[in-house]
Parts: C-alpha cells; structure tokens; sequence
C-alpha cells in the first residue's frame, strides 16, 4: 500500500490557499481598524475630556501595551488552542468592546474598554503569523505573510480614515460604534472562510515553565533578539509620527478638520502594495537589504513632515507608509523562518516588542510634542529609526 503523501503546505492558486488568504486579510483589516481607529480621534478627546496630547494618547497607547502583554501570551495559549477558534474569539471580544467604548461616558471608563480590548485583540496577530507559517508551503510563505499584512495596512487605513469622516459629519461616538460593527461582520467572513489548520498539533500540558525556557532560548539568539528590537524601532517611528500628526494639522497655519486629516491616512494604500510586492523583493535581492531599504524610506520620511509645506508633510507620510510596512513584512517572515519549530513563541516575542514601541514611544511623544512641538517629535522618531537601521546592517542570513 502506498503511503499518504504528508501535506507540504497550502499552494498559492489553490483553493484553500486563496480561502486562507481572504480569511487573513479580514482578520488583520478588523484587529487594526479596531486597534487605530481612536488615532485620529486623539484631538478630539483632548478637547471633548480636557486632556494634553500624552493623556489623550492612552486611548491608543494603553491599548497597544496590554495588546503587546496579550500577543506574549497568546503565543504560550495557541500551542493547546485550536489557532481559528482563538483568532474568532478575540475578534468577536474586541468588537464588542469597540461598541463599549462608543457609549462611555466618561474618560477612565473609556480607557478601560479600550484596555480590555487590546487583552482581546492579542489573540490574533502572533496566532495569524504562526498559522501562516505553518499552514503554507515554504515557496509561498512570503507571499502569504506579505498578504496578511496588506490586510493590516488596509484595516488602518479604514480605521482610521472611516473615523475621521464618521466625527467630521456625526460623532466620535457613531464612529466608534461603527467600527464595532464592521469588526463584527469581519470575524463572521473570518469564521466562515479560514480552513481548519492540517500541520498544528496541540500541545497540551505544557506548564509555563516549558514555556519560559523557549522564551529564554530565543531571546539568547542573537539575530532574533535584533529582529526584536527591529520590531520596536518600526512601531515606535510608525505610530508615534501618526498619533501627533493630528495635533499639529489641527491647528495654524493649517487648521485641518478631521475628514482633512482622516484622508491622509489614505496613504496606507501603499502599504498595501509595499507589504504585498515584499516577498517578491526579497525573493529577488534578500530579506536585510529589503529591511534596510524600508527602515531608511522611514526616515527619510519622517524628515520631509519638518516641511512647513502640507504636500511634502504628505509625502513624507506616504514615504514612511511604504517603509514602514515593507519592513514589517521583511521582518515578521524572517522571525518565523529563523525560530523553526518555535514559530509560535517567536511570533509572540516579536510582536512583544513590536507593540511595547507603540505603547511606550507612542506615549513618550506626547512629552516632545509638548515640550518641542513637532522638531521634537521627528528627533524622537528619527533617532530610533538610525538605530533600527544599523541593527538591521549588521544581520546576516542564517
């Protein structure tokens, strides 16, 4: 009799595979339109609770530091979990609290909802890479991973410019609750359209311990502990340079509404692009230079928004947009590939770090903004951009 030939991974042009791909693309459209659909709202609960920049910046910053402690754990969680009924789970959860958040009524409660659902939006991201990785033939991993995150670019974008348009003609309350919604029908297209996972075994009974010492082994690689800290760097730029934007198109000499300032976040389009067209970059020339051309494409960017004139401020965006989420693409598929049977402990590491930048550099560049305006800002950003780059230079293929 014939052995069964083992499943090799899903095939790109295959039915599962394309089924798989849309399912990723909900997934990661609905955690971050969930997750940045306050940033350009952050004005606006400045002025509605008498808040500074930083103060209002926790309705975002503390959302991405408990998402970054509930992505570390969801790691060690997906190793005894189905990975769709945990993914599905945390998209129903977030919605809901999305929904919760819409109607609070005072500042500490809304930040409470949007606390806890950053604890429900962890269990997809490091969960979604892992399921990539081990769910798709090797051949089209990268491709794979670069369509789950166009899915990410695409869900920030709406996110955030749907909120903008939704408070320039209703509220900030109808926007939120919008946003709810949508997240809803997207965990239901999700649930409906992911394929069962074929090469995930369930590893049930693995105390934390177990789990500690993988951790700890991983962070004593060092080309991992590097991509790690390239994963802070990347968020720290991105998502401090978006939260404060806002702030200062609000006022003179360009005083901006915020359907204006929301259509700016159509530049994500190209992130759409950047992160699909990545693995075909890195098949070509290889993951290090495609990485540092972004992280140096971030930086240049960040440079043009010192322009007084809106167009290159603009520019400058669109230009750290397409860094920014080709790094991110070229990054994330490097961590899974170099962990090899710990991909799930490694995605969770990453993005550890890669949500700690949104959370801690998101919030600290309230202060510059505060006390430097703007300059301060791209000083904050600019300098953990350097470093990301010369971090990046000094990987070599494993």
């Amino acid at each position: 009799m014939t052995e069964p030939v083992p499943f090799a991974g899903m095939r790109r042009g295959s039915a599962e595979y394309r089924r798989a791909s849309l399912a990723l693309f909900l997934a990661g459209n609905a955690t971050f339109s969930l997750l940045y659909c306050v940033q350009p709202l952050l004005p606006e609960f400045a002025r509605e609770f008498g808040l500074a920049p930083a103060g209002a910046s926790l309705a975002l910053s503390l959302t991405s530091g408990a998402l970054a402690v509930a992505v570390f754990l969801a790691g060690a969680i997906g190793q005894a979990m189905p990975r769709r009924s945990l993914m599905l789970g945390s998209l129903i959860a977030a919605s809901l609290l999305n929904l919760v958040a819409g109607v609070a009524t005072h500042w500490p409660w809304l930040v409470a909802a949007r606390l806890l659902e950053g604890v429900a939006l962890g269990g997809v991201p490091a969960v979604a890479m892992a399921y990539i990785a081990e769910e798709m033939h090797p051949a089209d991993l990268v491709k794979a991973m670069g369509l789950y995150v166009a899915g990410t670019a695409f869900g920030g974008m709406m996110g955030r410019f749907a909120t903008g348009w939704f408070t320039e003609f209703g509220s900030w309350r109808i926007a939120l609750g919008a946003m709810g919604g949508l997240g809803l029908a997207a965990a239901l297209g999700f649930g409906l359209l992911l394929p069962s996972s074929r090469r995930f075994v369930p590893q049930r009974g693995l105390g934390w311990a177990h789990h500690r010492a993988v951790w700890w082994r991983l962070m004593q690689d060092n080309g991992l502990l590097r991509l790690f800290f390239i994963a802070f760097a990347l968020m720290s730029v991105f998502v401090t340079l978006f939260n404060y934007v806002g702030f200062r198109l609000v006022r003179p000499p360009f005083s901006l509404g915020h359907g204006a300032i929301s259509a700016i976040f159509l530049t994500y389009i190209s992130g759409i692009f950047s992160s699909s067209i990545t693995g075909h970059m890195t098949e070509a020339w290889g993951r290090r230079p495609v990485l540092a051309m972004g992280l140096v494409a971030m930086l240049g960017g960040a440079l043009l928004t010192l322009s007084g004139a809106l167009v290159l401020i603009v520019l400058g965006i669109l230009l750290l947009t397409l860094g920014f989420f080709s790094a991110h693409a070229a990054a994330s598929g490097w961590v899974g590939q170099w962990a090899g049977p710990d991909k799930g402990h490694a995605a969770s590491l990453y993005l550890l770090f890669y949500y700690l930048g949104a959370g801690i550099t998101g919030t600290a560049g309230g202060w510059f903004y505060q006390h430097w305006q703007w300059p301060g800002v791209v000083a904050l950003t600019g300098g953990i951009c350097a470093a990301g780059l010369g971090v990046a230079l000094s990987l070599r293929p494993r």
